[in-house]
């Protein structure tokens, strides 16, 4: 395994701080909007940032020929079910627990491309995947029994996990000649009318406008996490192999833990803290190559 870039640490670096700290902010807009509402309005907000950055960038918003059909598969997994499927979850079950699920995603990726495309595993990256399923265990372990009183939760986080697994693999084994930043701004486009029809069906129009904390989570989550995270998660999905990119989303999820603790009081147990060391370990041996004899 080749060496990965300072410039690719600090995208995964920065990827990891927005998308952490993003859930506990779901709870707060959630608390106000229902969930279909909530995402048409984060994803309206995506598209207009992505819009002008590719204006002032002057990037093309062109795709290639042959290319819709795995880009309308890669949107409705990568954005569509993630959407919804995560909101749902954090309804049902604490923000931070919702993310543990839905970051099982490199587990779900190893497995697919073990059986799907008979992907092999060095030995020192199957050690990183099965200490990050330790870490995930050990933040499950202690909410065991909220997940069997609501078990909707356990699904909706899990369903979401497996469904980004599938987009990242469309996106990784498809070649998209030219495309930049259209191909986050295609699928967020791709994903919009559906959900917000949903949103007028399901929710109906609002009665009330929320309040400005709901509103400035719900705009903050569309422009930034949505945006500008999503974009840099495709640009390291072209950048490192599969499993590698997938493994290191697994810190996301203690960021959500901290970010849980900081804003929402939620307190730290010892196995989140072994947890914590645990992701260490596993991003280490999943990065940094092992010396040369």
């Amino acid at each position: 395994m080749s060496r990965v870039s300072p410039k690719v640490l600090a995208l995964l670096g920065l990827l990891t701080l927005v998308w952490g700290t993003n859930w506990p902010l779901f709870r707060i807009a959630l608390d106000e909007l229902p969930v279909w509402t909530f995402r048409t309005i984060v994803l309206s907000a995506a598209v207009i940032m992505l819009t002008l950055i590719l204006i002032v960038r002057r990037e093309s918003f062109a795709v290639p020929k042959g290319k819709w059909l795995p880009l309308i598969a890669a949107s409705a997994m990568n954005i569509g079910v993630w959407n919804i499927a995560t909101s749902f979850a954090v309804l049902y079950i604490p923000s931070g627990h919702a993310s543990v699920l839905a970051y099982t995603m490199p587990l779900w990726v190893a497995a697919i491309g073990f059986a799907a495309f008979g992907q092999k595993l060095t030995g020192r990256l199957l050690a990183a995947i099965l200490i990050g399923a330790a870490a995930v265990a050990a933040l499950m372990i202690p909410n065991f029994q909220s997940y069997a009183s609501a078990p909707l939760g356990l699904f909706w986080g899990l369903f979401a996990g497996f469904c980004w697994a599938v987009g990242t693999f469309i996106v990784k084994r498809t070649a998209w000649p030219g495309m930049g930043l259209s191909l986050t701004f295609w699928q967020v486009v791709l994903t919009l009318p559906p959900i917000a029809i949903g949103a007028l069906v399901i929710d109906g129009l609002p009665t009330q406008w929320p309040s400005t904390k709901a509103l400035t989570a719900t705009l903050y989550t569309g422009f930034i996490p949505m945006a500008l995270g999503t974009a840099t998660w495709f640009a390291l999905v072209k950048l490192l192999p599969a499993q590698v990119a997938a493994l290191s989303s697994i810190a996301i999820p203690i960021v959500a833990i901290v970010s849980g603790i900081l804003i929402l009081n939620e307190p730290l147990s010892a196995l989140q803290a072994v947890a914590i060391a645990s992701t260490v370990i596993s991003l280490w041996l999943a990065l940094v190559p092992a010396r040369q004899k």
